[in-house]
């Protein structure tokens, strides 16, 4: 094979790899999938995709919007996502916010892992590879580290698992068609939360410029609203069980998810257990995605390698992974409910796919535009292994 035609492979392959990548990256941002229920008490008029929410990698998002026709008008979108945990709780399933706990917070953790894998396979230097993966790979762990179990590391999650985080637990919170990135939903959110902690005789600042300020000031209220609801619920806890806020990515998920556990069952013999196998699953996940940059690292050092196509092929099989998670969470809320519904029903598996029923709602499943996005990055690195495969066959490295 001639230096040109090698040249050239090089470069289609770099090119695909460069549109996955970006791919990748407006699917962080993208809803993956959609849910909807509806039912005669929802009519169409006020209610014309039921009530729908949306799964992104990061949160579970508002899918309604506002309404505004000549019989209605809304000041605000519903917050279809408390709606839907409202009718989900009356059979004893736990609100959505306890799906996917740490699967959320790894995300950003995940994508950065995939990306950097992709780019250890656009390079054939070995040397440069194990370079580059190095440097990526240890970025990533020092990032996650602190994130996990650094001071304040809750504050280096992004703002749409922040978001997500405190309008779970905001029962009442309506949502203005909140998004992965909408912040202008969570400066109103933090308004209502402001204007509950006064009503309890806290203090808290406030200001009409507050709508005009930075993308990163609106995160940090959020922070702060965690904080103070953390504070505030440990002065009700036995004194033996107080704990002092860190703020660490440990700290703050393992009390979200006792938090949102009890939002309608608060059973503490049932959730701390529960609350005590999620902390052991932050770190066994902390230490299996260290593990795999390690053996990646190790074991991709020669070009063509069985393992070398690993760094291609785990990314490509992205949304195989988010189909079998999605199952798996919806087998768990459907096998796990709890004795406190006011309803009892058998378990059942929720529709994966396409339509179903429970009781007289209608539910409905399907994949959005994020999950499709998938589906185009799996082709583009089909496309470059196919490439890259044929090239180190022709120059005998295969």
């Amino acid at each position: 094979m001639t230096n040109s035609t090698q040249s050239k492979q090089t470069l289609i392959v770099s090119g695909l790899i460069a549109a996955a990548l970006l791919v990748l990256a407006i699917i962080y941002y993208s809803p993956i999938w959609w849910v909807s229920l509806t039912a005669p008490n929802y009519p169409e008029d006020a209610f014309p995709d039921g009530v729908r929410i949306q799964f992104h990698m990061n949160g579970v998002f508002n899918g309604c919007k506002k309404i505004e026709n000549v019989e209605i008008v809304e000041d605000e979108a519903l917050d279809c996502v408390h709606e839907m945990d409202t009718i989900n709780h009356y059979v004893g399933m736990y609100p959505i916010a306890a799906g996917g706990p740490v699967e959320r917070a790894y995300s950003q953790f995940l994508i950065a892992f995939l990306a950097v894998m992709l780019l250890g396979f656009v390079i054939t230097n070995s040397k440069l590879r194990t370079t580059v993966l190095g440097v990526g790979f240890a970025a990533i762990f020092i990032w996650m580290y602190l994130t996990i179990y650094g001071d304040d590391g809750i504050a280096l999650e992004n703002s749409g698992f922040i978001f997500a985080m405190v309008n779970s637990l905001d029962q009442d919170a309506s949502d203005k068609d909140a998004g992965a990135g909408d912040l202008d939903a969570g400066a109103a959110l933090i308004a209502r939360m402001k204007k509950s902690l006064e009503a309890s005789g806290i203090e808290v600042k406030t200001s009409e410029d507050e709508k005009s300020e930075t993308n990163s000031s609106d995160k940090q209220r959020l922070l702060e609203s965690i904080r103070i609801t953390f504070e505030k619920g440990q002065q009700n806890q036995d004194p033996s069980l107080r704990e002092e806020w860190n703020g660490s990515g440990y700290q703050v998920m393992a009390w979200h998810y006792g938090k949102s556990l009890g939002r309608y069952f608060n059973n503490q013999e049932e959730i701390v257990p529960m609350v005590r196998t999620l902390k052991l699953a932050i770190n066994i996940v902390f230490i299996g995605l260290s593990a795999a940059m390690l053996f990646l690292l190790i074991a991709t050092r020669r070009t063509g390698g069985l393992f070398y196509w690993l760094l291609i092929l785990v990314p490509l099989a992205l949304p195989v992974f988010f189909v079998i998670e999605y199952a798996g969470w919806l087998w768990w809320f459907g096998h796990n409910l709890n004795q406190m519904g006011a309803f009892t029903v058998k378990p059942f598996m929720p529709t994966v796919f396409g339509q179903g029923k429970v009781a007289q709602f209608s539910t409905h499943s399907y994949p959005d535009i994020g999950f499709l996005l998938m589906l185009v990055f799996s082709i583009l690195l089909s496309a470059a292994a196919l490439v890259r495969r044929r090239q180190l066959k022709e120059s005998g490295a295969l």
